[in-house]
């Protein structure tokens, strides 16, 4: 379970100082939740935080009994490998390597076999609707082709948490369509935060989390659902 308790952060920028997220308290439970806000809410920031790529100023990210924020990088990069995966706007493939290549780095970085690593990048590639990709470079998939290779990435180490920011931005309505069932069927036995600015993407997940000035200032439990694993 991931909790964020009184997170804080604070940026100098001259002699003004400027608060990106201020006193966020909440616990995610496993499901969907979307975190939504205008520009400069403090999304970004949130996720940063919780994800371990920045600390906060005040306040504490846990992942179970676990403090994240007080942990070391190599340490914090560890945990995102073993218990987190990420869906980024930009997709953020690896060019170089093939799509079942990719979706099987993780596991490299994990330590296992090749064998077992091809074998579970094709399973997951085959699940995505890509089992006939396996082998293209990123340049010769489309964007939305692209985004569930990535989604499959992000799922190699059947992480509890799932991250998504902006996952569907620059895809074409067919590809956001295809891309957002995958996602939230993945997320229907784990933790999912998704940071959106599409209200129609975020009106999809159990519960909503509206930001603004740094501050959650509403939620919103739209449903609760149980399913099978991805």
């Amino acid at each position: 379970m991931l909790r964020a308790e009184g997170l804080t952060k604070r940026y100098r920028q001259g002699e003004k100082e400027v608060v990106a997220l201020s006193g966020f308290t909440y616990t995610f439970p496993q499901g969907s939740t979307a975190v939504v806000g205008p520009s400069g809410s403090g999304k970004t920031t949130l996720l940063n935080l919780l994800a371990g790529f920045d600390l906060p100023t005040e306040g504490g990210v846990f992942l179970g009994e676990k403090a994240l924020h007080r942990l070391p990088e190599d340490a914090r990069a560890e945990v995102r490998l073993r218990s987190m995966g990420f869906v980024f706007q930009q997709w953020n493939l690896i060019p170089t390597l093939s799509a079942w290549e990719n979706v099987a780095f993780p596991l490299l970085l994990a330590g296992w076999p090749r064998p077992k690593r091809e074998a579970r990048a094709k399973e997951l590639l085959e699940r995505v609707g890509l089992a006939h990709r396996l082998h293209h470079l990123p340049s010769r998939l489309s964007g939305g082709e692209q985004q569930r290779v990535a989604l499959a990435r992000a799922l190699a180490l059947d992480p509890p948490i799932l991250f998504a920011d902006e996952p569907t931005g620059n895809l074409d309505a067919e590809s956001r369509e295809q891309v957002a069932a995958l996602l939230f069927q993945a997320g229907k036995e784990r933790t999912l935060i998704l940071v959106t600015h599409d209200l129609e993407l975020a009106a999809r997940a159990d519960r909503v989390l509206h930001l603004k000035g740094g501050r959650l200032v509403r939620e919103e439990v739209l449903k609760v659902t149980q399913g099978q694993n991805f």
